[in-house]
């Protein structure tokens, strides 16, 4: 455990955070905690030495190919490659109910295109038997579909990424030319950031079947977690939802691939838009209007 490497992105704080805490606390040699802003994540070093551990920081934004490259460079120098990559790095819409264009790009080009940057980049440097958890949501579960032609696309067995850029580039243009049809979707609220870890959940099939050397590629819903990001409504605290990620990173059989986890480390089928796994915005609009 101690020569094992570990990146966590988007880990100044929150779930990410209560990550790095959780990889150090098991002892996972090198443990890199990332964030865009370099006083951020300096300062989140800091805090969690105060508390007994001595994880490392690089600077990282995955929108940006320039800072992604630099850092793949830096750990295969350093290292000479990586065992666990947490993909956790991501951004909600900024209006919860109501979906615009640019925001739409904005949420896309974290939460998907980041991905796919991190892929290019980090992959290759990927040890064997390596491990890759996509951290996702209850967002991301195809059953927040119900547009048929897309269902079906996104779960055929011989997926490429090309059909999930077209699933990403039909939402897009449909939100800059006004055509959004609700009967395609569930719910409308927080549309842009369903959309992305729809997207991101199928990537992480698409992953697999293209990675080998025993690598093993997951996606994950961490749960409704007291963050930033659900203006701090939730079921879950940052700590109880950093479990599922280690056990994806340290403690699941390493033959579990291309898989899409519960919060609660059980195994969903992602591509069953029977099984209605998310939770619909009025319970989220309910917590938010405690606050």
């Amino acid at each position: 455990m101690a020569d094992k490497v570990a990146v966590v992105t988007g880990s100044n704080k929150g779930i990410g955070y209560a990550t790095v805490r959780e990889l150090c606390k098991r002892g996972v040699g090198s443990v890199y905690l990332t964030a865009r802003n370099i006083q951020k994540g300096q300062e989140a070093i800091k805090n969690l030495k105060k508390e007994g551990f001595n994880p490392l920081f690089h600077q990282l934004d995955v929108t940006d190919k320039d800072s992604v490259k630099v850092f793949a460079d830096f750990l295969k120098r350093k290292h000479s490659g990586l065992d666990i990559l947490i993909n956790n790095a991501g951004v909600i819409t900024s209006n919860f109910t109501e979906t615009t264009y640019e925001d739409s790009v904005r949420v896309l080009n974290t939460n998907y295109y980041g991905e796919v940057t991190m892929q290019n980049y980090m992959f290759p440097i990927l040890n064997d038997n390596a491990r890759v958890i996509n951290i996702s949501s209850d967002s991301g579960h195809i059953s927040n579909l119900k547009n048929t032609y897309w269902i079906n696309r996104l779960t055929k067995e011989d997926i490429k990424v090309e059909d999930i850029n077209a699933f990403v580039d039909w939402f897009l243009d449909s939100v800059k030319n006004g055509t959004l049809n609700e009967e395609d979707f569930e719910e409308m609220p927080l549309l842009a950031y369903i959309i992305s870890k729809i997207a991101l959940c199928a990537l992480t099939r698409v992953q697999q079947k293209e990675v080998g050397r025993g690598i093993s590629v997951n996606s994950l819903n961490p749960g409704y977690v007291k963050t930033d990001m659900t203006n701090n409504t939730g079921y879950l605290t940052m700590e109880e939802a950093s479990d599922a990620p280690v056990y994806l990173a340290l403690d699941v059989d390493q033959s579990v691939k291309g898989k899409f986890f519960w919060f609660d480390k059980t195994e969903k089928e992602w591509a069953d838009p029977n099984q209605k796994l998310f939770i619909p915005y009025a319970d989220m609009e309910r917590q938010l209007n405690l606050i």
